[in-house]
């Protein structure tokens, strides 16, 4: 059940929208995404490169400018080890390229995530002590690995750890103590003593502000915006905030998505039928993305990057083929396990506030995946459990209510291995932890019925004959959406539908026609849970709705209608 809630944040609409030239109902959803003052205001609306920070506000950002200076000077080799998702291929992307035009010796290893799991490991290192390598250059991963970074630095290696993810931390009388590796250089905004004013960039965005200093300090400062469309492609689909620097990456890096002489994204929009639509945040996350991350999953990340970086028009077409057959194998496999997952909890853990889902036989690679549809079924933070090579591996995916990282920290004893952020998270553990780790975490939850229930924010409680084409044209300027500048969300009640219609593949969606008391009409299309508003037609009953307004433009014809995303009929509410 969703709770519906009404921003009540103040400001001068009037006042804003005036002198931005905005109607009042924009400003109002640009302060509810806690933009204040005029500087904010101004960069949510007009940022762009120029207005990016000075790279070296980043902590531990002089150091390894210097190290990969020095390193190029004097022709050691580097080996950059990344992550097999979609924020390490675009990593390891723009450190790989970059790299290579200032003339090093560089190349690449990504682990494999069957026999290698996440981040830098012993094997790895020792692999690239075996090939001669004298420099190790993480990107996405890397802040976890005390041990690993301890054992490259006792062969010889010279590390740099650029990374994102969250600092693990021992917590003794209150007190928190972060814990660090012994790198040379550790590039990650999230230090509590780093300064940097964008402290939520992805791994790709703090590889891209690396090049942005290499470059400036040699001579070639702006080559790197060949790359913001790597930064803003690993920014949507790693699923972190699009505010403030963020935001730019992806505004940016669409516009150069548009025009990208990479085969390989040229060959994945073809593929995936993209190549007439205006591509958007929504095409990132959902169709060019997974496609990406299918490589790591269920082959290795390996394939993605060498469609990336291929020089051969037909390869990389060939090449982006085989990342969409992945990506519909995933998909399969994925709908099986999310079956087995809900009747698991069904059955089992109805009362429980954490979900901890043991799937023995799950493929490892989409643990993920439906940890994330169950979280979105029950609204409650899951984790799902897979049996690995050696011992248990899991992935997590949790509610705003509850920190899954910081929880994961509390109960590190019984974990062997893990990292992650407040959302999501992933761990190692033995087997016969499992049960106790649930345990745990339903025991030390401090969970509520609130904080177990969803909630959706409606920015303006808006008429729908208050919408006109010119809103709509404005909405524009909100975009890309995305986690932290999520679509805005209007409501109205009091609705009658006046016609109803099934639509698409065995009429999952439905067309309909709705009209207010005032005579005024309006069609809508709605794409999830179609039944009720089918009853609500049948019954003559009224519904109240939630919506996004949009123009239906059709052989040169257009008309405004709305896209329902929530409803309730009015008798229950």
């Amino acid at each position: 059940m969703q709770e519906w809630r009404i921003y009540s944040k103040k400001a001068d609409f009037s006042a804003i929208g005036k002198k931005y030239g905005i109607d009042q109902v924009i400003a109002r959803v640009i302060r509810n995404r806690d933009i204040e003052g005029d500087a904010a205001m101004d960069s949510y609306l007009n940022g762009n490169v120029d207005s990016m920070y000075d790279p070296m506000l980043m902590k531990d950002m002089g150091k390894a400018v210097d190290i990969l200076l020095d390193t190029i000077k004097n022709k050691r080799k580097i080996r950059i080890i990344g992550d097999y998702d979609i924020d390490g291929i675009c990593s390891i992307y723009i450190l790989f390229k970059g790299l290579l035009f200032l003339g090093a010796d560089v190349d690449y290893e990504v682990p494999d995530r069957i026999k290698d799991g996440y981040g830098i490991n012993e094997n790895l290192i020792k692999q690239a002590y075996d090939d001669g390598r004298e420099v190790i250059l993480t990107c996405d991963n890397g802040i976890a690995a005390t041990e690993q970074v301890r054992y490259a630095r006792s062969l010889g290696f010279t590390v740099i750890v650029t990374d994102h993810h969250d600092i693990r931390y021992e917590e003794i009388d209150g007190k928190k103590t972060y814990i660090l590796p012994e790198a040379d250089a550790i590039v990650n905004p999230k230090q509590s003593d780093c300064s940097y004013p964008c402290s939520f960039l992805c791994g790709a965005g703090v590889a891209y502000k690396l090049m942005q200093e290499l470059f400036k300090r040699t001579g070639n400062e702006g080559k790197e915006r060949e790359f913001l469309v790597f930064a803003g492609i690993a920014t949507v689909g790693d699923v972190v905030d699009l505010k403030d620097e963020n935001r730019i990456f992806v505004k940016e890096g669409l516009k150069q998505f548009k025009e990208t002489d990479n085969y390989g994204l040229r060959a994945l929009t073809v593929i995936n039928g993209l190549d007439d639509k205006e591509i958007c945040a929504y095409h990132i996350g959902f169709i060019i993305g997974p496609c990406l991350n299918a490589s790591g999953r269920l082959d290795t990340a390996k394939r993605a990057l060498k469609m990336l970086l291929s020089k051969d028009k037909y390869e990389a077409e060939r090449l982006a083929g085989d990342l969409v057959s992945l990506n519909e194998e995933r998909k399969s496999l994925t709908a099986a396990e999310v079956i087995l997952a809900e009747k698991i909890v069904d059955e089992n853990y109805t009362d429980d506030t954490v979900l901890v889902i043991y799937l023995p036989d799950c493929h490892e690679s989409i643990a993920g995946i439906v940890a994330g549809r169950i979280r979105e079924k029950y609204y409650k933070p899951v984790i799902v459990l897979t049996k690995g090579e050696d011992g248990v591996k899991g992935s997590a995916r949790s509610i705003e209510s509850y920190n899954i990282f910081e929880k994961l920290c509390e109960c590190s004893h019984l974990l062997t291995k893990f990292g992650g952020h407040p959302l999501a998270a992933g761990m190692s553990l033995k087997e016969d932890n499992i049960e106790e780790l649930r345990k745990y975490l339903n025991e030390h939850s401090n969970l509520t019925k609130d904080d177990l229930t969803e909630k959706v924010w409606i920015d303006v409680p808006m008429p729908l004959e208050y919408i006109n084409e010119d809103i709509i044209n404005e909405l524009s300027l909100l975009e890309p959406y995305g986690k932290g500048n999520e679509k805005p969300v209007f409501a109205d009640k009091n609705l009658i539908i006046v016609s109803f219609m099934r639509i698409g593949r065995d009429g999952k969606f439905a067309k309909m026609e709705i009209k207010k008391n005032n005579g005024m009409s309006i069609f809508a299309m709605c794409f999830n849970n179609c039944d009720g508003l089918n009853e609500a037609f049948i019954n003559n009953k009224r519904i109240s709705c939630t919506y996004y307004p949009e123009i239906n433009e059709f052989r040169g014809n257009k008309k405004l209608q709305i896209c329902i995303t929530g409803y309730r009929i009015e008798e229950d509410i």
